[in-house]
């Protein structure tokens, strides 16, 4: 019998294939691996690793919400659910909903939200190290808008969970606020 990771791990593999990251030359898979694995790095269980492994994919994919729940369970599935945003709304109010959502939320979408969040930060970070293009152009609300968005997460974070890894988020914030 294979471990919830490698489930979780297969699936995303499988649901990724062929996309790739808004950067244009990475393979999508490599976020959710980087998520993962900073949430191993940090002691968080295969339950929250395996969510930071599909986290994109109900958002993203063509994977079902009864899939996901047949192939991993309820907690997984459910924390998938709170992570994805309702795409039929305009950006603005997904990501109010979005940060809305995760206000109340249990330990382990906050640590997959937040894995996300810096990597997402840290990808950014290194395609304006090795490229001259703007970096905020992959972006369609621009830096004013992008940042609003992450000082909000951050602000949300900071009032409602306590974990080392928000200071990690508030630096990589603040080294954005400089490109």
């Amino acid at each position: 019998m294979i471990s919830l990771v490698e489930k979780a791990l297969r699936i995303a593999t499988k649901a990724h294939e062929g996309q790739v990251r808004k950067e244009g030359e990475v393979l999508y898979i490599v976020h959710p691996v980087m998520c993962a694995l900073m949430l191993t790095q940090y002691g968080f269980t295969d339950e929250v690793v395996a969510t930071a492994l599909v986290h994109d994919v109900l958002e993203d994919t063509s994977v079902s919400e009864a899939d996901l729940r047949r192939e991993l369970g309820d907690r997984v599935t459910d924390a998938v659910t709170k992570l994805s945003e309702n795409k039929s709304l305009v950006w603005e109010d997904r990501k109010k909903e979005y940060i809305e959502n995760l206000r109340n939320a249990d330990d382990l979408v906050n640590a997959v939200s937040l894995a996300d969040k810096i990597h997402n930060a840290q990808s950014l970070l290194h395609v304006a190290e090795t490229r001259e293009s703007n970096v905020w152009s992959a972006f369609n609300r621009g830096k004013e808008a992008k940042l609003w968005f992450e000082n909000e997460m951050l602000a949300m974070f900071k009032n409602t969970w306590k974990h080392q890894l928000i200071e990690e988020y508030e630096l990589l914030i603040r080294k954005l606020e400089k490109i």
